[in-house]
């Protein structure tokens, strides 16, 4: 009984000391595995911000991330395999996203440079068109009565021989050749008032042209016709050797109506409004742009006269 009971409290006695190495091992793998989760929830958490912000749409792509292959472990011995696989997908996992987000980052960048200079792009060119706009021609009244006008006050010099005054038979001519062109009536107003315009412009009477098609537009302006008045306005004015006028035409209509018949005849015409003020530069990049938004869709007379014009304003 006494060696047994000897034996029984020195077991006892010797187990706390036996177990303390088997403590101080697993000690450090319970304290390493609680920052590895913070950090695995954390890097869930960010992986997933960036995924909606990457992909708004919800389609996101796995990330490439392989598990390491563990080893083998022999029954009976403590192995850190499983807080080493932890840490390593954990750093995978970092790699990727701080990838990812410089990425982001980067595509961000470059896409406020292309805003900036977007922005750039049409407030020089707004600057630039902006100046040489010039008033429209008033109609001068054709009254049949003669008007008198105190005389101006000559120097020595000057001759004192009035300004020969047109007779009012010519501006009555012009009333009756104007008259005669008959106004369409189709039921179709908005085509019917672009149609009267384009008669006018057709039998060259430019002012009369100009006056119809603008108010055309002014009434029109949200119809499907809207785009090839303004357009037809621009040409009125440049057939009348305003290319001044005209490019503030072709520009709005391009500007304002993308999309419609004759957002391409405008740029065209735009480009050759701009060689005739002097302003090659300007020509060749709204031929750059032209081909760029229709290129594809341009007619065979419209890529003609683009081709000259980048010939004439020497454009590389």
């Amino acid at each position: 009984m006494r060696h047994a009971f000897f034996a029984t409290s020195a077991l006892a006695w010797s187990a706390p000391l036996l177990l303390a190495p088997l403590l101080a091992v697993a000690a450090p793998a319970l304290a390493q595995s609680a920052p590895v989760d913070v950090r695995v929830d954390r890097l869930e958490k960010e992986m997933r911000a960036v995924q909606r912000k990457v992909f708004p749409a919800g389609t996101p792509i796995e990330a490439e991330i392989t598990r390491p292959v563990t080893p083998s472990v022999t029954p009976g011995t403590p192995s850190s395999a499983p807080i080493a696989d932890l840490t390593a997908r954990v750093g995978a996992l970092e790699s990727q996203l701080a990838s990812i987000t410089g990425q982001v980052e980067e595509n961000s960048f470059k896409l406020k440079q292309l805003e900036e200079a977007f922005n750039r792009y049409k407030a020089d060119t707004d600057s630039r068109l902006s100046p040489t706009v010039d008033t429209p021609p008033s109609v001068r009244p054709t009254t049949s009565t003669p008007t008198t006008s105190a005389p101006a006050p000559t120097t020595a010099n000057r001759p004192t021989t009035p300004k020969p005054v047109p007779a009012p038979v010519a501006s009555d001519a012009r009333k009756a050749a104007v008259a005669a062109i008959e106004r369409p009536d189709t039921g179709d107003a908005p085509m019917d008032a672009y149609s009267y315009g384009y008669r006018l412009w057709d039998a060259k009477f430019y002012p009369e042209a100009q006056a119809q098609l603008k108010a055309t537009v002014d009434k029109y302006g949200t119809s499907t016709v809207a785009s090839r008045a303004q357009n037809l306005l621009g040409r009125a004015y440049l057939d009348e050797g305003k290319p001044a006028l005209a490019s503030v035409a072709f520009y709005e209509n391009y500007q304002k109506r993308p999309r419609g018949d004759r957002a391409a005849d405008s740029l065209t015409y735009l480009g050759d409004a701009l060689i005739q003020l002097k302003k090659p530069a300007d020509a060749c990049k709204v031929y750059a742009e032209l081909e760029q938004v229709y290129g594809a869709s341009l007619s065979n007379s419209l890529r003609g006269m683009m081709d000259k014009g980048r010939v004439t304003a020497k454009c590389s």
